[in-house]
């Protein structure tokens, strides 16, 4: 088994992204059609207006299957910072540091486009998750009962600022 990330899209990763988060989130959160049909269409807008120079797409793969995602939407990074979306790994990976890896590409590309601020939603319970963010710079700024995602979750909004 060889982990590879490769950064920018491949054909077939828009449906793979979406049956990560799916399947992860139907068992772990009860999440349904609502949250898969969300996951798809924003993931699919969004490599559709990607910009190679401010995005970023990186891709977990294991053996060539991809196992993992992150993206770094930049398209309002210079106003509201840039967000961090769709960032999950398979069961096959987790405890295996390829989350960490995956961040750490994620936030050196923050880095190095001058990024002052990378932000992302979530919500309470994914305490893996939630370590991984503090871990590598991420602070907890915001939360409130909300339904973004189709069902009624504590969700939470995590910041990183930059000097």
């Amino acid at each position: 088994m060889e982990l590879t990330v490769h950064r920018g899209y491949l054909p077939g990763c828009i449906g793979r992204i979406t049956e990560l988060h799916a399947r992860f989130y139907a068992v772990h959160t009860g999440f349904g059609v609502y949250f898969e049909s969300k996951v798809a269409r924003e993931l699919a807008a969004f490599c559709e207006r990607y910009n190679d120079a401010r995005d970023g797409l990186w891709l977990a793969l294991l053996d060539g299957q991809v196992e993992g995602a992150i993206v770094i939407d930049g398209v309002h990074a210079e106003t509201d910072g840039a967000h961090l979306r769709w960032f999950i790994t398979s069961e096959r990976l987790r405890g295996t540091g390829a989350g960490s890896r995956l961040l750490t590409e994620a936030m050196a590309f923050c880095d190095a486009h001058g990024y002052r601020k990378t932000y992302l939603w979530t919500f309470d319970g994914l305490q893996a998750a939630r370590h991984l963010y503090e871990k590598h710079g991420f602070d907890l700024v915001q939360q409130q009962p909300g339904q973004q995602w189709g069902s009624e979750v504590l969700e939470q909004r995590f910041e990183r600022v930059k000097g």
